[in-house]
């Protein structure tokens, strides 16, 4: 009696195809970084016309007032943030821990704008201030060391660039701590 012949089952791990399977919990509307660097363009926008803005920006009560202030007073950047944002910066502008302090007025109002209405204001402060924590987070070269043997007699790794007996420096023609 012959054997029958084994069927080959499909295999289950395939190398080339991509997975499915979506990863865990809601999908994010815009990435964290996109945020971030939108909330860094904001302040740097705000930092140069903040002075012309802010004069008249916390008696605008209604969003055409907002708007106003925008148009007339960020002229070469008012298209960046109105007529889109203006109910959102009249609610931002409202919040009760609107700070009182210029550097942190800008601030608040960069990250609470650049999720663009997509998440709350109060979320895009969180993702902003989220991603400002990993990239401080980042890992870097702290102190890197060299093998040495000086006039002094010392031989063996130096000390931040430098003899560790006497303190001589080594000269590499350019200064390395710049390059830190």
């Amino acid at each position: 009696m012959r054997k029958q012949k084994k069927i080959r089952k499909a295999p289950e791990n395939l190398l080339d195809t991509h997975s499915e399977k979506r990863s865990r919990g809601r999908p994010a509307r815009v990435g964290a970084t996109v945020i971030r660097g939108r909330a860094d363009n904001f302040r740097q926008i705000l930092e140069q016309v903040w002075d012309r803005l802010w004069p008249r920006l916390p008696q605008a009560r209604t969003d055409e007032e907002v708007i106003n202030v925008f148009v007339e007073g960020a002229s070469p950047y008012a298209q960046e943030f109105v007529p889109n944002l203006g109910n959102l910066i009249s609610r931002v502008l409202r919040e009760p821990k609107f700070p009182k302090r210029r550097d942190a007025q800008i601030g608040f109002l960069a990250d609470s704008l650049a999720g663009l209405g997509d998440v709350t204001p109060r979320s895009s402060r969180d993702i902003c201030q989220k991603e400002r924590a990993r990239e401080r987070r980042a890992h870097r070269i702290l102190r890197w060391e060299v093998y040495v043997e000086c006039s002094c007699g010392f031989k063996g790794r130096s000390r931040d660039l430098a003899c560790r007996k006497c303190g001589t420096g080594i000269d590499f023609g350019f200064n390395p701590m710049s390059v830190l």
